[in-house]
């Protein structure tokens, strides 16, 4: 397999506006996970920006960062149309989704999504923690995946914003790295939102109804994700802990 790492971003966030260029101890956000990618050491690492400023950011990091539409639906949609633009020759057949709002993610669970896409009967790879915190069994925020679980790995059967699967038992928290098969990324932008894809607003549910095989990894922790301005002050006190050590 020959994977590209391809980080949409965008400055419209709904909950945090200007999210990718917010600061964390002195480092921009997006170039945070942009580090954290290229530690993972799988393959070239893009973001695929909505906005020049995030270009900017990335480049005097020394990154690489391309300009896609702003008004691109979703990060499948950015990072498709970036793959155009970088690698329009097909050189890559393996493409990671990586969100932009990671900025400790440990660089094992980018690798361990492309090691699942090893199995030829999988399209899309992503991964999952256990729910430890009593909170987040009930959070619509968190998205929780049905898993068919065969030890640490296992086929996706569903995902929701509810408390699911119901009865005694371990619930799970979905974790939004996503790695495709390329003809599984050009398959699924290709399809039209599904039903249940707008009901649970969760875009992997077009892929499950399309009949994709979704494979999921088990990882043993939640990486920190940036949603909210009160998720960005506990990251600079954890990563500017981490700095100052």
């Amino acid at each position: 397999m020959k994977p590209i790492v391809l980080i949409p971003a965008r400055m419209a966030s709904e909950r945090l506006p200007g999210k990718p260029l917010a600061d964390i101890a002195g480092v921009p956000m997006i170039v945070r996970v942009w580090r954290q990618a290229v530690a993972a050491g799988i393959g070239p690492v893009v973001v695929a920006a909505a906005e020049r400023d995030i270009i900017t950011a990335i480049e005097a990091a020394g990154g690489r960062a391309v300009l896609t539409a702003p008004d691109l639906p979703s990060g499948s949609d950015r990072i498709h149309a970036a793959l155009q633009i970088v690698d329009a020759e097909g050189a890559y057949d393996v493409i990671v989704n990586l969100q932009g709002d990671l900025p400790d993610l440990d660089p094992n669970y980018v690798q361990l999504v492309v090691e699942l896409l090893s199995d030829p009967s999988v399209d899309i790879a992503t991964i999952a923690a256990q729910i430890d915190n009593p909170a987040e069994r009930h959070d619509p925020n968190v998205p929780k995946p049905v898993v068919a679980w065969d030890g640490r790995k296992g086929r996706a059967l569903y995902f929701s914003r509810a408390t699911v699967p119901g009865g005694e038992g371990a619930l799970f928290h979905h974790i939004g790295i996503y790695a495709y098969k390329r003809a599984a990324l050009t398959r699924f932008v290709a399809l039209p939102p599904s039903p249940l894809e707008r009901r649970e607003k969760l875009e992997q549910l077009r892929a499950l109804e399309a009949g994709m095989h979704i494979a999921v990894g088990r990882v043993d922790s939640i990486p920190l994700e940036v949603n909210t301005p009160a998720d960005l002050v506990k990251a600079r006190a954890i990563l500017g802990k981490k700095t100052s050590t």
